[in-house]
């Protein structure tokens, strides 16, 4: 298996990025991105890898979704009782990963973590599929559960109090917004010879944008 994993390769060739085409403010750049992704029809587009640390320091990884992204930084949601939202509260430090294979990009994002306003989560919760809202109250998540059928059952009880459209959402729900500090784009290249760029947050409020070695 080892040796098969290293003969393994891609050649990247699909683009290149440049200091002179890209957006001064990363945000824009990264709609930008997503736009394309999006318009590429690419599987799950707004999918990120979320990293988060608890207090004393060990790391975690996870997929969620990107349910938003302005000017305020990224947002996405969750049960605020789950582990990660357990070391959130511990540690608000936390890293984002956003892959596009097909594009041959990946965007890296690092900064703080903050809850969103209730009203915020309230109008996304809205939003949802009922049966989404209903996995949402329904689920304990990241508790240990002893079957499948303990949630089925959960699930349907829920399904059978609440027959109308009038979900409530669960206190322990909502939504969580990273504000960047740092953003990296990466474009594959040629020979491993990637292009890499990278914004740093200034004490101004001002984005430095960097060339970094691939």
């Amino acid at each position: 298996m080892s040796q098969s994993l290293a003969k393994l390769r891609h050649e990247y060739s699909l683009g290149a990025l440049t200091k002179a085409e890209v957006d001064s403010n990363p945000i824009r750049q990264f709609q930008r991105w997503l736009d394309e992704a999006i318009n590429a029809q690419l599987p799950e587009p707004n999918a990120l890898t979320l990293a988060t640390a608890d207090r004393t320091g060990r790391p975690f990884a996870r997929v969620v979704l990107l349910k938003d992204c302005n000017a305020d930084g990224f947002a996405f949601y969750t049960n605020y009782r789950s582990d990660k939202g357990q070391q959130l509260a511990e540690n608000p430090h936390a890293a984002l990963v956003f892959v596009w294979l097909e594009l041959e990009r990946q965007v890296r994002v690092e900064g703080m973590v903050s809850k969103v306003l209730p009203t915020e989560s309230e109008n996304y919760f809205r939003s949802r599929p009922r049966e989404s809202r209903l996995g949402a109250l329904a689920s304990r998540q990241s508790q240990v559960v002893a079957n499948r059928q303990v949630l089925e059952e959960r699930y349907q009880q829920l399904a059978a109090q609440y027959p109308d459209d009038n979900i409530p959402m669960p206190n322990q729900w909502g939504g969580y917004r990273l504000k960047p500090e740092m953003v990296e784009f990466w474009q594959g290249r040629h020979g491993r010879m990637h292009d890499r760029l990278r914004y740093r947050l200034q004490k101004e409020g001002e984005w430095l944008l960097e060339r970094l070695e691939p």
